[in-house]
């Protein structure tokens, strides 16, 4: 049974893993159709996620184009009572070709948090995340911080949301929304969901010793690097063996692993895994839960034995040794927050 852990200075628990719901939906439908699993394949694993302490789950607005919030919300009503687990779904990016369809304004903020709740059947969420910093989207106005700010505010006033997160901006960015907040007197940031991995640490700098000092929750995307550090490439990206690593996300992968050794680091945690008797995958998240300030890793699972793998990967103690060995191939790279081509096809 996995732990539970408090979400950064929040009163909010949260179990220590989160289930990432990107690949769930409407099979061919939206930009990650490939790979989507339908309503009847994902049920089984939403049941052992719960059965195994597993009661966080992410979202967002744009994955399937609302196909998974349609299919996240109905399972989540169909089988568990609405105090059981926590939900956390994402806005910014477009969804449509509309003038105010994307970006953070508080025409989009309001419009989209409405939708949101009309596709999942929820009263209410239980974190809102701002998807990327609102000067980043593509195609929307840069609506003034303040503006976005006091909308946001005004959700969680509204009971529409509970708390409030944001995801992939640079650290003076975040500290910035957060100093705007404290300064007017609205709802502060309790999270942080950015991109961290073996392949791509360059987080380490800024985001987790700000995140860290201010007790903001920490919540990493793709800990498995889109498959990279679980073994589904072998030697490179264009070895794919998975469904998800022959389709379009190849080129997400392509976008977002360009820097030196990812896969001679790939081949180290395969070289750990093999001398200690587990999974790649489970030597991935097993390092990145060595790291103090890491509160919920968000994992994707399309099998049930996925699931159960990285849920025991809780359990799994590395050496200092293991740890040496698993980061030293590590060389900087450039941020990649604003060359994510394209934006809409994200996390």
């Amino acid at each position: 049974m996995l732990q539970r852990v408090q979400y950064g200075k929040s009163g909010l628990m949260v179990s220590r893993l989160c289930l990432g719901t990107m690949n769930f939906g409407i099979p061919g439908h939206g930009q990650h159709g490939s790979w989507t699993l339908s309503i009847d394949e994902a049920r089984p694993i939403f049941k052992a996620a719960m059965d195994a302490g597993l009661f966080y789950f992410d979202c967002a607005n744009n994955y399937g184009m609302g196909a998974c919030e349609e299919v996240v919300g109905e399972l989540l009503r169909e089988l568990f009572p609405r105090d059981a687990y926590v939900f956390t779904t994402k806005l910014a990016m477009p969804m449509g070709e509309g003038p105010n369809q994307g970006g953070m304004s508080r025409k989009h903020i309001m419009e989209s948090v409405d939708s949101s709740l009309r596709r999942t059947g929820l009263d209410y969420v239980d974190q809102l995340v701002v998807h990327r910093h609102p000067h980043t989207i593509p195609d929307s106005a840069h609506a003034p911080l303040e503006e976005m700010m006091e909308a946001l505010h005004d959700v969680v006033k509204a009971g529409k949301a509970l708390y409030l997160g944001a995801s992939s901006m640079y650290a003076w960015q975040f500290v910035e929304l957060q100093m705007l907040a404290e300064m007017h007197g609205w709802t502060r940031f309790v999270s942080m969901q950015n991109h961290y991995n073996l392949v791509y640490r360059e987080e380490e700098r800024e985001m987790h010793p700000y995140c860290e000092k201010t007790e903001i929750a920490v919540t990493p995307w793709s800990p498995l690097a889109r498959g990279i550090l679980a073994g589904s490439y072998q030697g490179g990206l264009g070895g794919g063996g998975t469904a998800r690593s022959q389709g379009r996300d190849v080129e997400r992968a392509r976008g977002l692993y360009r820097g030196e050794n990812v896969f001679d680091i790939a081949a180290r945690v395969v070289d750990v895994a093999d001398r200690l008797g587990h999974t790649p995958a489970q030597i991935a998240l097993a390092w990145m839960l060595t790291k103090p300030v890491i509160t919920a890793p968000i994992v994707g699972v399309s099998k049930l034995s996925q699931l159960e793998q990285l849920v025991a990967a809780v359990d799994i103690e590395l050496s200092e040794e293991d740890i040496s060995y698993l980061e030293e191939l590590y060389r900087p790279v450039d941020n990649m927050l604003y060359d994510e081509r394209p934006l809409s096809v994200s996390k």
